[in-house]
């Protein structure tokens, strides 16, 4: 009788520990590899390459050359629900400013999953209100600034659809945050904070007031949103310019300037200031004083108010897309400027002008149609509305506070409360307060980004299929793959 013998396995206990072993090895070798790829390139390899339009996130090179000239170090803290809806685009662009440079620390802290964390945040703020939420803070050096989650986009009302009852939604349009958290940036990282003055005294619009004419108080918010501190200033007894004002503002006078205050701006503006001065309509007719103190920096402002019948609204206004090649208008290049019964403002006729004279260059004109009302000689054609002037340091003479630049408008209502939300009219007045302040980074290609959004839209009885395929015909899918592989073995 044969003996039976029992067969051998074919893996001895060694060798199958010794393979698990060895896989154990292999994958903590493929990890360790990985981790260290990503280490280094994230050290010594800034290059990005972005797949898809659709997830590309990237800074304009203004912001990169901002943050290439940043000394030092900024702690952003984002302070978000993760669940909201303006989380992931805020927090993926926060990320390529810490990618773009060292010196950007960010980390996130939900106050709703995180409350140890968010106390903290909130006592180092002095966020007291339970409304202040979903905000990005910036630090340096001990200077914060809050950004309120709500101004980093633009929306517009949409109608949801429904059928049974009228619905509408805030539909996100333009992201700002580039142009926000740039500014806020170059504002905390400087130590001193710009200042703008505000003329008082002449019949001014006044920055605290909130008629919806006259009006400024959207403006001084404005600056106040680009980080300018806003005050008023009497230029009358023993009161001057003071040393830290970064911009002047006349609003629009419409009773003349003494001769004193006259001269303290003239003092001013041969030092380097800068000016930001609009005419109101209501002066028309009379002598403010400044337009002799401008005459003299190659400005004229021109008796009578431009009419332009080829673009108007009710026949008062201008609207025009008419634009000088001046670094101002490149941000609203495509859209236009809206003026309310403006006055001609232009630069001096001269035969021939000295090597140092300003610099006057034209930024909104009427049509060519424009006539000049109220004007001996009619003056039909195309007229200059509003102007810069900037006079560049005499080579070997240093003023006090560098280069004089000055923007002049024919119109004062331009920044009203009602007017400055009109077509281009914010982002004209943006765009000329960071040219004053030499702010110029902020000029060119830091501007807002459209909102691209997807939407399927199904009935009740499509998205109950949808629901029954992804929840139980997929998983029972994989289930009846697995058992016909498992029967076919088996058999």
């Amino acid at each position: 009788m044969t003996k039976r013998t029992e067969p051998r396995p074919t893996f001895s206990a060694v060798r199958r520990w010794s393979a698990r072993l060895a896989v154990l090895v292999s994958t903590v070798c493929v990890l360790a590899i990985v981790v260290m790829v990503n280490v280094a390139s994230q050290r010594h390899f800034s290059k990005r390459f972005f797949l898809s339009t659709r997830t590309e996130v990237r800074l304009s090179a203004q912001t990169l050359g901002l943050l290439q000239g940043l000394t030092n170090d900024v702690v952003v803290t984002l302070y978000f629900d993760r669940e909201a809806a303006l989380y992931p685009t805020v927090s993926a662009l926060l990320n390529e400013y810490r990618l773009a440079c060292p010196r950007i620390q960010v980390r996130t802290v939900d106050y709703l999953r995180d409350p140890a964390e968010a106390a903290e945040v909130k006592i180092r703020h002095g966020l007291d209100s339970a409304q202040e939420k979903d905000l990005v803070v910036f630090e340096c050096e001990g200077r914060d600034k809050v950004v309120p989650g709500t101004i980093l986009a633009q929306y517009e009302l949409e109608r949801v659809p429904n059928t049974e009852e009228l619905e509408f939604r805030k539909k996100p349009v333009l992201f700002l945050g580039e142009q926000v958290f740039s500014a806020v940036i170059l504002a905390v990282s400087n130590p001193k904070p710009f200042k703008a003055y505000f003329l008082t005294g002449h019949g001014e619009h006044s920055p605290e007031s909130g008629d919806e004419q006259t009006g400024y108080l959207k403006f001084a918010s404005l600056l106040q949103q680009n980080y300018v501190e806003v005050h008023p200033l009497s230029l009358l007894g023993t009161n001057r310019i003071p040393e830290d004002c970064n911009l002047l503002v006349i609003a629009g006078p419409v009773q003349p300037l003494f001769e004193l205050e006259l001269e303290r701006l003239g003092t001013y503006l041969d030092q380097g200031g800068r000016l930001l001065a609009m005419v109101n309509y209501q002066s028309t007719g009379r002598v403010l004083g400044i337009e002799r103190l401008l005459e003299k920096w190659g400005v004229k402002i021109g008796a009578g108010l431009v009419r332009d019948p080829d673009n108007t609204i009710s026949g008062t206004d201008v609207v025009s897309a008419d634009f000088g090649s001046h670094t101002i208008m490149n941000p609203i290049l495509g859209s236009r400027v809206h003026l309310i019964l403006p006055r001609p403002v232009g630069a001096v006729s001269t035969n021939a002008p000295a090597a140092d004279a300003p610099v006057v260059a034209s930024l909104v004109s009427s049509g060519p149609r424009s006539v000049l009302l109220e004007a001996a000689s009619g003056g039909l054609g195309r007229h200059s509305l509003a102007v810069a002037v900037e006079r560049a340091e005499a080579a070997g003479v240093v003023t006090e506070r560098g280069a004089t630049r000055m923007v002049i408008l024919g119109d004062s209502i331009v920044f009203g409360n009602q007017l400055i939300e009109s077509v281009g009219n914010r982002d004209f007045a943006n765009a000329l307060v960071n040219w004053l302040l030499d702010r110029t980074v902020l000029l060119e290609g830091v501007g807002p980004r459209p909102v691209a959004e997807y939407r399927l839209v199904m009935t009740d009885t499509q998205f109950a299929r949808i629901r029954w395929v992804l929840l139980a015909g997929l998983p029972a899918a994989v289930l009846a793959c697995g058992g016909i592989l498992w029967l076919s073995r088996r058999s």
